[in-house]
């Protein structure tokens, strides 16, 4: 499934940033930890931290699907991603985790359908693939919205504002389901993550 904020995705949004933080850097750290990767940038303006361990249950804020398997990452493509940027002006946290099942979408959906009403109004959303909405604000008080036509045989569901979101995306896959778990967090000065 690709996902508009795909792993590889928020690594290439991480190193765009990186580039422009490496000018004025103060420290650049990175280091390795159980076969993930942990990369720290500290500059005169702000910080940034980009990891490919991520906890669902703390950095998600949702519990992982019984019996489901961290999908198999490739060289260009981690199963995970957590992205933390910190600046004086604002903030961005965004955090992926990628999972297989051998149940079907429908019991995937069922599960995170229940999960994601602990914050809020379920928006339920159909796509080619993963849209990921986590753009500027457009709607009223940065509502979440369905992009597109709503077809496809990829489900969304989305809890949340645009400035702070969570996002599971389902799709079948061989005779099971591979589905998706995305938390979006900007927020302005002085607001916490």
């Amino acid at each position: 499934m690709r996902l508009a904020v795909s792993n590889t995705n928020a690594f290439l949004l991480a190193a765009a940033l990186s580039a422009l933080f490496v000018l004025a850097a103060c420290s650049v750290k990175e280091t390795p930890q159980n076969g993930n990767k942990n990369i720290d940038i500290q500059t005169l303006l702000g910080g940034i931290h980009v990891s490919t361990s991520v906890d669902a249950a703390k950095d998600v804020g949702l519990p992982v699907y019984p019996g489901a398997r961290p999908k198999p990452h490739t060289a260009e493509d981690k199963n995970s991603a957590n992205v933390n940027l910190s600046t004086a002006f604002f903030g961005l946290k965004v955090a992926v985790l990628d999972f297989l099942s051998d149940d079907p979408p429908a019991k995937i959906a069922a599960f995170y359908r229940t999960a994601l009403r602990n914050y809020g109004t379920v928006l339920e959303c159909h796509s080619g693939s993963h849209t990921g909405n986590v753009g500027p604000p457009t709607g009223p008080f940065g509502e979440l919205h369905c992009d597109g036509p709503n077809v496809g045989d990829t489900l969304e569901l989305k809890v949340g504002t645009q400035d702070r979101q969570h996002v599971v995306a389902i799709k079948p896959y061989g005779s099971g389901t591979e589905f998706s778990l995305v938390y979006v967090n900007a927020h302005g000065k002085g607001e916490a993550l």
